[in-house]
């Protein structure tokens, strides 16, 4: 026997009230270890925050960067939340983003150098389903053959990487671009329409707004929405409801996919305006995050995409102003995880703080 000061119990059910505050004891906690790390660095934390997450909303150029990062975030953990719901584990939405771009980039270069008013939306209808088609295939896998989703999708994400450098080095490629790895610059009538004149931002943050009011009512009104549920809580009561797992797992696959295929054209016909290899910066993966922040409600999903976006910009501005390390944002970004993952044990369990007699096999 021995005596604990802390000691974690079982609630009976789960804290609704946890559910939605771990997510800003998350935030919190992720402040606070932000200034631990700024001192260690010896750099001012204060200034450095206040760069991060004050900055970027003092001028109208750096909101428009901020509508510019969070659209590509919102849309696809909009779709990831779908499966995720479900217990589908589509982790490869870096690749569908990729072929999402490459897809609806190549209708656009197709009909280069014209085009007409209905370019556009073909190139957008081309990513979505170019998305969706590269998300069927860890689909297939998963409902004929059993096979992981996590691994599956994960690892093609590497070749959709694969795949588009070898197209924009070759029959992509521009013919004057001096054997650089890339396409010809997109059209007028291929480029996303701007949302705030003299900036970056564009009508894909409309678009993304849109799909989060859509999800929002599928979600909470729609039988696919409720389908999904009870398939993530309860499976033996989705088959005795006479749910189709499979149809489910395509379902889930083909919205994520999509929503990411479309995320990958928005970058491209936008702030890119072209295809290189460079194209895939990592918006599948910190979608992820997003998902979980927002618990995998839409609404919730817009704030964290925005809250996000925001370490983007303001850790691009840091490490400019400052001379801080590249790695600044992804700190941020995986210390947000980390801790939004560590309070989440209180949503099941309460703790119990003062002497409490164990035996001597430590703490739960």
């Amino acid at each position: 026997m021995r005596d604990r000061w802390l000691q974690l119990e079982p609630r009976r059910t789960p804290s609704q009230a946890m559910l939605y505050a771990t997510p800003f004891l998350a935030f919190a906690l992720t402040l606070l270890a932000g200034l631990a790390l700024f001192w260690l660095l010896g750099k001012d934390p204060m200034k450095a925050l206040g760069l991060i997450f004050v900055t970027p909303l003092t001028s109208v150029r750096g909101i428009a960067e901020l509508l510019v990062k969070s659209t590509p975030l919102i849309l696809i953990a909009t779709g990831l939340a779908f499966g995720f719901r479900a217990g589908i584990w589509n982790i490869g939405a870096e690749g569908q983003f990729t072929v999402g771009a490459l897809t609806g980039g190549s209708v656009g270069l197709y009909f280069f150098p014209g085009g007409g008013p209905l370019l556009l939306p073909a190139m957008m209808l081309a990513g979505a389903l170019g998305g969706m088609a590269w998300a069927a295939i860890p689909a297939l896998l998963r409902t004929h053959f059993n096979a992981n989703e996590i691994l599956t999708s994960l690892m093609l994400v590497y070749v959709a990487g694969l795949l588009l450098g070898l197209m924009v080095q070759g029959p992509l490629r521009d013919p004057q671009s001096f054997n650089f790895p890339e396409s010809r610059l997109f059209q007028n009538d291929a480029l996303l329409p701007l949302l705030i004149p003299r900036t970056r931002a564009h009508i894909g943050f409309v678009v993304a707004l849109v799909v989060v009011a859509i999800a929002h009512v599928v979600v909470t009104r729609h039988m696919l929405g409720f389908k999904i549920r009870v398939l993530g809580d309860a499976p033996r009561a989705a088959a005795f409801a006479g749910f189709s797992e499979q149809r489910l797992v395509w379902t889930a696959f083909a919205i994520s996919g999509g929503l990411a295929g479309l995320a990958g054209l928005f970058e491209a016909a936008g702030p890119v305006g072209q295809l290189v290899p460079q194209l895939p910066s990592g918006y599948g993966f910190s979608a992820i995050i997003v998902a979980f922040l927002g618990r995998l409600q839409p609404l919730g999903i817009l704030a964290a995409g925005l809250l996000l976006g925001l370490t983007y910009i303001g850790g691009e501005t840091a490490q400019i102003a400052m001379s801080l390390p590249s790695a600044t944002t992804s700190v941020f970004q995986g210390l947000l995880l980390f801790f939004l993952l560590a309070t989440d044990v209180l949503v099941n369990y309460r703790v119990r703080l003062g002497r409490v007699r164990g035996a001597g096999q430590g703490v739960v």
